[in-house]
């Protein structure tokens, strides 16, 4: 009998995710020990960061290498490409298409574009020329728990005759439960029945990995995961837990082991990251993180009361100092 999960593959975003928690920070050395683990460890794609241009970021002096990714400087990186995918997100409105090479001449695999649901059209415009250069691609769709169902019903209309390969279910906020994951997948696949899917879970409820396997259960083919959970504020599932529980026998976890010990429990003690009691309060109130990062980055990082308060009275929130 064939397991309900031998389809899947995963998408590791330890650097992409994770360079969230960082500034994207991470050495050289970091980055190819990190794709060889992965390489090792059987895992389909290593997200290695973004494809978005400079010009067009704010901030973007600060940021590591990682956030606006060059194939000549990738080529350095990993010389030696294994089995493993790479993989980089762009943003709607961040990216110059005059950067990015056609896939016969670069690094990356796979380009995803993120996009809120407002902006499906521009995302399917983008993802019509990286699919014209080559690459594979996905549309990720981000606060899906924020989106109305008229809204996303006009989506899947563009969505179903786009050229697109996969669509992404995107719990940006962690604040989705298993039963809700089922019903979207559902969802999704009684509108996008020509298109494959994928899920990118954050784990504020510390449901990142439920949630993951509840949609590759249900058929979702690609799941991403980040190494130890590495990712904006809660992070996001852990491909450690994936790889040891999907059934399909090229995956070791053992490289990841590897990695784990050797740079991330290390990087764990500068960076915080996983379910930390301000992110599950966001993530219990279907918001973004943001409110709770900046607490977490205050003296008052663990006045969770307070905190708690003031997300969900108004009066106290705007209250005249």
């Amino acid at each position: 009998m064939k397991s309900k999960t031998s389809h899947c593959k995963i998408v590791d975003c330890t650097v992409r995710d994770g360079g969230l928690v960082n500034n994207w920070d991470f050495s050289i050395e970091f980055v190819q020990y990190l794709y060889n683990s992965l390489n090792e460890a059987g895992v389909d794609y290593m997200e290695i960061g973004y494809k978005n241009s400079p010009k067009l970021l704010k901030g973007a002096d600060s940021a590591g290498p990682w956030r606006f990714l060059n194939d000549e400087f990738l080529r350095k990186v990993i010389p030696n490409k294994g089995n493993t995918k790479l993989s980089a997100l762009v943003d709607v409105g961040r990216v110059d298409e005059a950067d990015v090479l056609p896939r016969s001449e670069s690094m990356l695999d796979l380009i995803r574009v993120a996009c809120y649901i407002q902006d499906v059209d521009k995302a399917l415009e983008l993802i019509r020329m990286f699919h014209e250069r080559g690459y594979e691609t996905t549309l990720n769709i981000m606060a899906l728990s924020n989106v109305m169902e008229n809204q996303l019903l006009e989506a899947f209309a563009l969505i179903r005759e786009s050229v697109v390969d996969v669509v992404y279910i995107v719990d940006s906020y962690g604040s989705l439960k298993p039963n809700d994951m089922s019903y979207l997948v559902d969802k999704f696949k009684e509108h996008l029945p020509n298109k494959r899917l994928g899920v990118h879970t954050h784990n504020n409820m510390q449901l990142a990995f439920a949630n993951t396997l509840v949609a590759a259960e249900k058929g979702v083919e690609l799941l991403d995961a980040s190494v130890y959970g590495m990712g904006r504020a809660a992070g996001n599932c852990n491909t450690e837990l994936l790889v040891t529980s999907l059934s399909n026998t090229k995956y070791s976890v053992r490289p990841v082991l590897d990695m784990i010990e050797k740079y991330m429990i290390p990087l764990r003690e500068k960076e915080e990251w996983g379910y930390i009691i301000p992110y599950m309060i966001t993530g219990m109130l279907d918001e973004h993180p943001r409110s709770a990062m900046a607490l977490r980055d205050s003296e008052d990082k663990d006045k969770a009361v307070d905190f708690y308060d003031r997300l969900t009275t108004p009066e106290v929130a705007h209250a005249r100092k």
